[in-house]
């Protein structure tokens, strides 16, 4: 037990990588919204990316298997949906990893990972997931995924 050290959560869950993209973590994303510990048990609260998310149950467990590992077992996981999750709540150097890592940030305009040209067509509004759109790169015609704004 960390004895309230709510500090040291949020670290831990900073090393749980989003299933879906794991090169940002689940802190990274934004989908933690809060801890607070009470009554000698941490409550973190999670809002999923949209109330439909196949990650989240995946996530709750990565989290559960994260702070079980680390000897933290006094815990609840709360999902909340209001406010609804929003990119905002992803910060600059988040969208930073997600271009490097070949996915287009979060943005009004759609810029090309691989050679950062914003001369691009959506070929379809749906990626892998939901909240990714598939896009084509105007002039190194490369094909890549888009993470839509929300």
């Amino acid at each position: 037990m960390l004895n309230g050290n709510t500090d040291k959560i949020w670290e831990l869950l900073n090393t749980v990588p989003d299933p879906e993209i794991p090169v940002i973590s689940v802190v990274e994303l934004g989908v933690i919204r809060n801890i607070e510990f009470i009554n000698d048990s941490y409550l973190i609260s999670i809002t999923p990316t949209y109330s439909g998310c196949p990650a989240v149950k995946t996530f709750q467990d990565d989290i559960k298997t994260c702070l079980t590992n680390n000897g933290v077992d006094n815990f609840e996981l709360k999902l909340i949906y209001s406010p609804a999750w929003t990119t905002d709540w992803m910060t600059e150097k988040t969208k930073e990893k997600l271009l490097k890592y070949g996915i287009s940030p979060p943005s009004k305009t759609v810029i090309c990972p691989q050679c950062k040209s914003t001369s691009t067509t959506t070929i379809s509004d749906f990626g892998s997931t939901a909240c990714k759109s598939f896009h084509s790169c105007n002039d190194c015609l490369e094909p890549f995924e888009h993470f839509k704004c929300i």
